[in-house]
């Protein structure tokens, strides 16, 4: 397997330079420079094997023990649900703007950019639950 450098490419799109892997040497084309508050327990930083035999973190994205390879209509997209599908260091997601921000520069996300300006749309099991235990 050959060793990614500052120009591999994914999804057609050209991963380099400093925005990606930084100046540092030891981190890959597809690593942030985490603070050192976001290193501490985040898992390993080598690829691993999950579950499904898939390795992760390698950028080999094609993988005949992958569900990707055998997706049909009856797949289930929760058996590529969780932790162990995703590299705690090296997921082309820490990419993004937001993400560099907060895991490099430690600037929290805007808070409800998300939100609906109109609507409430909380999870409402809790508020249930406390309903049915009301004596009315």
């Amino acid at each position: 397997m050959s060793q990614p450098n500052e120009h591999d490419e994914h999804n057609g799109q050209q991963i380099q330079g400093p925005g990606a892997g930084g100046d540092d040497p030891e981190l890959d084309p597809y690593e942030i420079n985490f603070l050192p508050e976001f290193r501490s327990g985040r898992g390993p930083r080598a690829p691993f094997v999950n579950s499904s035999g898939v390795v992760i973190g390698d950028h080999a994205y094609e993988s005949p023990e992958s569900p990707l390879s055998s997706w049909t209509e009856e797949t289930d997209p929760a058996v590529m649900a969780g932790s162990e599908w995703v590299h705690p260091f090296k997921d082309i997601g820490f990419q993004t703007s937001e993400n560099r921000e907060y895991f490099e520069q430690g600037i929290e996300p805007e808070a409800g950019i998300f939100a609906h300006p109109d609507k409430d749309a909380a999870y409402e099991a809790m508020d249930d639950a406390e309903l049915d235990d009301d004596p009315q």
